[in-house]
């Protein structure tokens, strides 16, 4: 079979067993099975685990079963996954690249999706996610956990009754340790590697030591840089907070390629600049790869893995900071007094309430009850393709929410999708 699969016979209601299957296993496909695993006591089930490595199925496929006793069927193909009926839910930890297509094979066959962010690699197949989701009725839930964090949830509710008055400026960071990833060395594929399956819609290029294991993140055919991995997460809380249920109006960014002189194709250091039609506010989210310094204590008096990541939103009363994990703080005042605030015991990535929210709408069958809907991962991961966008051009961009077009300019329109290889094609029908 090529293509999409045929759409299941029946899409059944899982109000008793959820039978998932993990697609993508190496990182996050990782904290996939542990959550899921915390749930068996819900009478939920790893059915099936996915990967185009060998090795590393086998590796997460031995991990499990000790754990658990349980023992899954193995694929190394989607497609072949997604024929098989008794699954109920898929969970895709893939490349970015792989994210919609995947999401829109699913909900064909009649499966319901946690994907992680960003939801797509470019705006066109976003769009088109969130069409399939739709015309087949499956739960789609996005992978920006905050969502579902209870301290989080506080500070947005706390921002939205005014806590720090009128807020003017939300500024995300993303201040990471990252490595040179060094040149390409192509060469013949490795064995155990379905480098053609990990390739998927991208375009078919020799297989390179930087293709695989989050390396793929810097390079544009597979990922979405440091915007589109970390930046997600917070332009989405700022979304949520600033209830920004359009599209950025204009986008500039800048950036380029420093300290390291390697095969990275992403910018490592990059500012970008959103604004709203009829908002009197500012958005901006800065990226640095190297040494640098904290800001409002995150990083530093609140760590976040050792490394500065969270946002800060600043209003007419005071601001308040959200480091990314489950924590936010306010400073009140021209003095700055500390304010409301909540945080969890443990600077951790908090996954569970996420995956316990998804799972709970997907035996409601409501997808009006997730935290995360796929149409909130859209629009979030929109943000971070017009920046990257904006950033290619070299120049600010004007956004048609509405058509989901850039203004007056084919060049831009042009990298709002990509040409796909078949038969990996995200298809003008879903």
């Amino acid at each position: 079979m090529l293509g999409a699969p045929a759409l299941a016979a029946s899409s059944k209601s899982p109000n008793d067993r959820v039978r998932a299957a993990v697609i993508g296993l190496r990182g996050r496909g990782r904290s996939h099975i542990r959550a899921l695993e915390n749930l068996e006591s819900e009478n939920v089930e790893i059915a099936a685990l996915c990967d185009i490595d060998e090795s590393v199925l086998a590796d997460r496929l031995r991990d499990h079963s000790d754990r658990t006793g349980n023992r899954p069927a193995v694929f190394h193909d989607i497609r072949r996954l997604l024929e098989d009926n008794s699954i109920d839910a898929v969970f895709y930890a893939t490349p970015n690249h792989w994210h919609s297509l995947g999401t829109i094979w699913a909900c064909q066959a009649g499966k319901d999706v946690y994907v992680e962010k960003p939801l797509s690699h470019n705006a066109f197949e976003g769009r088109q996610a969130v069409k399939a989701a739709r015309r087949y009725g499956r739960v789609v839930q996005h992978g920006t956990q905050n969502r579902s964090s209870p301290e989080i949830i506080e500070g947005v509710r706390r921002l939205k009754e005014g806590v720090i008055g009128k807020v003017y400026l939300a500024r995300g960071l993303a201040y990471k340790w990252r490595r040179s990833i060094g040149p390409h060395v192509e060469g013949p594929v490795p064995r155990g590697i379905h480098y053609d399956l990990w390739k998927g819609p991208a375009r078919d290029r020799p297989f390179s030591n930087l293709r695989l294991h989050n390396r793929w993140h810097w390079q544009w055919d597979y990922g979405n840089g440091e915007l589109g991995n970390q930046g997600v997460h917070q332009l989405d809380i700022m979304r949520w907070a600033l209830d920004l249920d359009t599209h950025p109006s204009r986008v500039h960014s800048m950036g380029g390629m420093f300290v390291h002189d390697d095969a990275q194709e992403t910018p490592n250091a990059q500012t970008v600049c959103y604004e709203y039609a009829g908002r009197n506010l500012y958005l901006n989210f800065e990226i640095r790869p190297w040494i640098s310094n904290v800001e409002s204590g995150i990083g530093e008096r609140w760590p976040t893995h050792g490394i500065c990541t969270g946002l800060m939103f600043y209003g007419s009363e005071g601001y308040m900071v959200m480091p990314h994990y489950g924590a936010y703080y306010t400073f009140l005042g021209q003095k700055k007094e500390p304010g409301p605030f909540a945080e969890h015991p443990t600077d951790k990535i908090r996954n569970q309430p996420h995956f316990d929210n998804f799972v709970a709408a997907v035996r409601s069958r409501d997808p009006s009850r997730l935290t995360a809907d796929v149409e909130e991962g859209h629009k979030s991961s929109l943000m971070a393709h017009l920046g990257n966008i904006s950033y290619r051009l070299r120049r600010q961009v004007e956004f048609d929410g509405a058509a989901e077009r850039i203004v007056g300019d084919d060049e831009g329109n042009a990298l709002l999708s990509r040409t796909y290889r078949e038969p990996y094609v995200v298809r003008e029908q879903v």
